[in-house]
């Protein structure tokens, strides 16, 4: 049977695609949810308040940021404005998908807006430049398909999480695994020298700024290091445009 084409798939076989490259992220979903209910219940949520994070934030990375500072007792615009510090590169994520999803009804698009993840941005791009004639409907269905092994996981690990976590002893000491998580998330992305920079500049300022109080440092750290990233890729560009 001749494989499908951009030409001939339907926006069945467009979410079943989109299902098959969502379906390996469980691998990492599931832990990292369980780790956050289980980190939410040491912080003094319940199952109910840590099954609500999840759902109203649905973004890993800015619900251990928020966790973490909640723990301190950081007041409450300091933990809103860094959980939003941290998100802020799914406002890039949302930009590089309107071409290709922008003309889909206000409902959609608010529902993918929502669902607009590091996983479902990374499947969606790389289908939509490899099938560029792809209907929106299809494009939909696709974007759908890659959430739908991944979304009901992560509330339910999230639980899970929860209800193991008020069993934990408080002598296990589960603080470790918090920076132990972010470096399991940052070190795959150093794909290139200015990744590499921003990561050195980040570091080093979050050192020099551990002192500030309710770990402001670390927004200051990375305000700097995507300021250095952003400059190493233009001097690097025109090194390589002076050598073309």
């Amino acid at each position: 049977m001749p494989s499908t084409t951009p030409k001939t798939r339907t926006r069945a076989s467009a979410y079943w695609k989109g299902f098959a490259d969502g379906a390996p992220f469980l691998l990492v979903v599931i832990p990292f949810a369980m780790l956050f209910g289980v980190l939410a219940t040491e912080a003094g949520l319940n199952v109910l308040e840590t099954l609500s994070f999840s759902a109203v934030v649905f973004a890993g990375a800015a619900q251990f940021t928020a966790l973490q500072l909640m723990q301190e007792n950081a007041p409450t615009v300091i933990v809103l404005a860094s959980a939003l510090a941290v998100n802020l590169r799914v406002a890039m994520y949302s930009a590089s998908l309107t071409p290709w999803i922008g003309a889909a009804p206000l409902w959609q698009r608010a529902i993918a807006a929502y669902f607009t993840v590091d996983q479902s941005y990374a499947c969606s791009v790389v289908q939509f430049e490899n099938e560029p004639q792809m209907t929106v409907p299809q494009r939909m269905a696709y974007f759908t398909g890659v959430l739908s092994p991944i979304v009901p996981f992560w509330y339910a690990s999230s639980i899970l999480g929860a209800l193991v976590g008020t069993q934990v002893p408080d002598s296990w000491a589960l603080d470790f695994a918090l920076p132990i998580t972010f470096l399991a998330l940052v070190a795959p992305m150093l794909r290139t020298a200015a990744h590499v920079i921003a990561a050195l500049v980040a570091i080093i300022t979050s050192l020099l700024t551990a002192a500030v109080p309710y770990s402001l440092g670390l927004m200051i750290a990375g305000t700097l290091g995507m300021m250095a990233g952003a400059q190493a890729e233009v001097l690097l560009e025109r090194r390589k445009l002076r050598h073309d």
